[in-house]
Formats: C-alpha cells, structure tokens, sequence
C-alpha cells in the first residue's frame, strides 16, 4: 500500500478509555519497527497514543490506561457531582509526567509531521497544531478535554482549547487535504457504529451556553462524523485508505475501569497491528 507520489497517512481517532485498541495497535507497530508514515494526525487520546508511539516508548500508554487511569483519582462520580472533574486531567498529567514522561525531544526531533487536534472555545473550529517541546504536554491535554467531564479549557497562547474530536472526530479529510493519498485510520470504534447525539450534548449547551459556536459545533458533530465515514469508504480516485476497527466484541467504553476489559481490548489491538504489518 506504500506510494511512490504521494505521502502516507496515520490517523487515530480518539475515544477516551476505547483508545486501548489503538494503543494496542501502535505498541505492535513498535514492536517490529514498522513506521512508514510521513504524517500522524491525532485528536484526543490518539493524539496521546500517537505521541507514545512517535516517542518510541512500547507499552507507556498501556500503562497509563491500566494503572492510572482507572484509579479513582483519575475518573470519579463522586468528585464530579461534587462539583470536580469527573475526568481528572490535572491529576493524570501531572503524575504521568512525573513518573513516566514522554520522550519529547524525540517526539519533536522526529522525521514526521505531526498534528495535534483542538478545538477552539470562542470559534467553534478545528485546529491542527504542530507541537514544540515547550507545549506538547500541553497540547495533549488540550486535545483531551472533554468539555463537562473536564471542567475547564485549556489555555495555549492566550487561547481557549478543548478536545479536538469535538468538531472532527476522525481526521481522515485533514489528512487527505494535507496531501496524503494512502491513509491509514485507527478507530476507536467497531466498523458498524454511527453516531447519535448523547446525554453529554444536552449537557453541555446547558454547561457551554455562553460558547454558542462551540455549541453548534459540538450539536454538528454527528454529521461530520458520517462525513468521514462515507469519506473513508467512498474515497477520491488513487486515494487508498485502510480503517482498522475495533472487533464486535469490544469491550471497552469511554470511562471504562475495568482492568479486564481493558487488557483483552489492548490485546486486540495488538494482534491487529501485527496484521497491518504485513497488509499494509
């Protein structure tokens, strides 16, 4: 599937907890050192997960998807009706720098290009950063905030930012805009889903009201998420995209805790990606 004129695409959607399957996948491009992408676009926790695997750091992520993020510090009811987080990203950053820090000079000293997803607040629009060493981490928290679960945004220049999969869920257009014509896209999602609105909408034109154009985004988001599918499954002529999913028997949900759950997904995963190795 390596083209000769044209670039080579990874896409990772994100997903929150589900992006084990994708951090499975990428633990098995490690592992056999497969990394033919020229560009690597990631909103969420693919942009997290994509980060793990620029920085060539096997199984980092699994550890923080099976150690940290299902203590109770991390996701928790309780503190949330309180008034808290229920998504603690203060507290996960702050920890998994400390104790397990990305690689950033190897991620920024990188051959790739690489895109960070945010959503601008004040704007409602999507937005591809390249990181820096200064504000990579800081991105990554950006690209990661769920707004209601995340009770705040986060400021990069002066500027207000929230989860990037708000407003373009799976970045495969962005990609092919970028001049890409072979793409592969690592979804957090079985082949068969198709998005409706959700509880946490009605939530959030309450908790948003004063983001009116974050609002409409997010109240938009359904469509452009079939766009990207009928995208990826319709694509312009000579553009080839490869969507790995998730099995039907995936387990894992967006504040999944379950240890067990979470290790027989990540597994998944990696028998996936040591197939892609050699499909691709």
């Amino acid at each position: 599937m390596v083209g000769e004129n044209g670039r080579n695409a990874l896409v990772v959607e994100g997903g929150a907890m589900r992006g084990i399957f994708s951090t499975g996948v990428l633990d098995a491009f490690l592992e056999k050192n497969f990394n033919p992408f020229d560009i690597c676009i990631g909103v969420s926790a693919g942009a997290s997960n994509l980060a793990s695997y620029l920085a060539g750091m096997y199984q980092r992520n699994y550890k923080v998807y099976t150690d940290y993020s299902v203590r109770p510090d991390f996701i928790n009811w309780r503190k949330f009706i309180r008034g808290g987080h229920l998504v603690d990203l203060d507290w996960l950053w702050d920890i998994t720098i400390k104790e397990i820090r990305l690689d950033l000079d190897k991620i920024i000293n990188t051959d790739k290009e690489y895109l960070i997803g945010v959503t601008d607040v004040s704007s409602g629009k999507a937005l591809y950063l390249k990181p820096e060493r200064n504000n990579l981490e800081d991105m990554l928290k950006a690209s990661s905030s769920i707004p209601v679960f995340y009770r705040e945004f986060v400021q990069l220049e002066k500027t207000d930012f929230v989860d990037g999969a708000l407003v373009d869920p799976i970045p495969v257009i962005e990609a092919y805009n970028r001049k890409a014509v072979n793409i592969m896209v690592i979804r957090s999602r079985p082949h068969s889903y198709t998005m409706k609105a959700g509880w946490q909408d009605s939530m959030s034109k309450l908790y948003l009201r004063k983001y009116p154009r974050l609002i409409e985004a997010i109240m938009n988001r359904p469509r452009k998420y079939q766009e990207a599918l009928d995208f990826m499954r319709n694509p312009p002529s000579g553009i080839r995209i490869l969507e790995v999913n998730p099995p039907s028997s995936f387990r894992t949900k967006r504040l999944t805790t379950d240890r067990s759950a979470l290790e027989q997904d990540y597994g998944s995963g990696y028998e996936a990606g040591r197939d892609l190795v050699n499909q691709w």
